[in-house]
């Protein structure tokens, strides 16, 4: 964890970015409330393009705003203010991926498991980013590039995880499976998951892998309904490589999908590798708490009739 930085600049040279699900009308009047908010404190708020159109359309008279990449570069974003689920927080990431502005995440979506506070709590919120009074949480993230005969022909990364998927339905992908330069398995699947940490509560649980607290630095690797003997969840260590083969033999081709938000086709033969990244995703936080009681909180797990360490000491 890292303190939020020391402001050493004049308020209207402060630069947060707001971004929201702007197809729900509740994201809408959240990002409206922040423009407010920031206004009130003498900042200007800064909103994608896209978005700033889609709010115009539903409150005509909305203006006072800077547009991202226009008068106020990515660069000079302190913080992010992100309304909405997961999904809108992946978008945020990926706006400002390679700065060193933190995200903090008010979830107005169902789990929101990387959001930090709720729809009441907003005004509280923003106030918080006002102020500094938050830390900042280092979350590790993923280099991913595709091979094609030995040459590098996209390259991407991913914080929650990197799919390697049949892209038809009634085909089978054949993979061959490689941890740190060394093949492990070949077998017909519908695809392979290559998570981190944080991913871990994402796709990689949907499939059957293990929740990984987030201070633990390791990637995992999950097959989708693999016909082998061997296909069992993986966890290594964070400086390995994994990498996933399509085999020539496939019968068509498969996807490549890094969040769920950008895809590349893979032909027979590509290889997809997978690494840890040197450039983490940035969080902003603002309380301590234990990553069980979220775990807890957002999957609504049952605890009833724990009462905690009852040994002598504690009785």
């Amino acid at each position: 964890m890292q303190q939020g930085p020391v402001p050493d600049r004049p308020v209207h040279e402060r630069h947060i970015l707001i971004v929201s699900h702007t197809g729900r009308r509740d994201s809408v009047d959240a990002a409206l409330e922040v423009c407010s908010i920031l206004a009130g404190a003498g900042l200007v708020p800064v909103l994608p393009q896209d978005e700033f159109n889609d709010i115009c359309a539903a409150e005509p008279s909305f203006g006072n705003v800077d547009i991202l990449g226009d008068r106020v570069l990515v660069d000079e974003v302190e913080a992010v203010v992100v309304l909405g689920g997961d999904g809108t927080i992946l978008r945020a990431a990926e706006l400002v991926r390679g700065t060193t502005a933190p995200i903090v995440g008010v979830n107005l979506g169902h789990v929101g498991f990387l959001a930090e506070s709720e729809r009441d709590d907003l005004h509280d919120t923003v106030k918080r980013v006002l102020a500094f009074d938050y830390e900042v949480e280092e979350r590790f993230a993923l280099d991913v590039a595709v091979m094609v005969d030995g040459k590098c022909v996209y390259q991407t990364w991913a914080l929650n995880e990197a799919t390697v998927e049949k892209a038809s339905r009634e085909r089978m992908l054949e993979v061959v499976i490689e941890v740190d330069g060394r093949p492990l398995s070949s077998f017909g699947c519908d695809g392979v998951v290559m998570s981190t940490p944080t991913g871990s509560t994402a796709y990689n649980f949907s499939a059957g892998g293990p929740v990984v607290w987030p201070e633990v630095e390791a990637m995992i690797l999950v097959p989708l309904s693999a016909h082998a003997l061997f296909a069992r969840p993986l966890v290594v260590g964070p400086n390995s490589t994994f990498a996933v083969e399509v085999l020539s033999r496939t019968d068509g081709s498969g996807v490549l999908w890094c969040d769920g938000r950008r895809a590349h086709e893979l032909e027979p033969g590509a290889r997809v590798v997978a690494g840890r990244s040197d450039q983490p995703v940035r969080l902003a936080r603002l309380r301590r708490a234990p990553f069980t009681d979220r775990l807890v909180a957002k999957f609504h797990l049952p605890v009833t009739g724990w009462r905690g360490p009852q040994g002598p000491d504690n009785s």
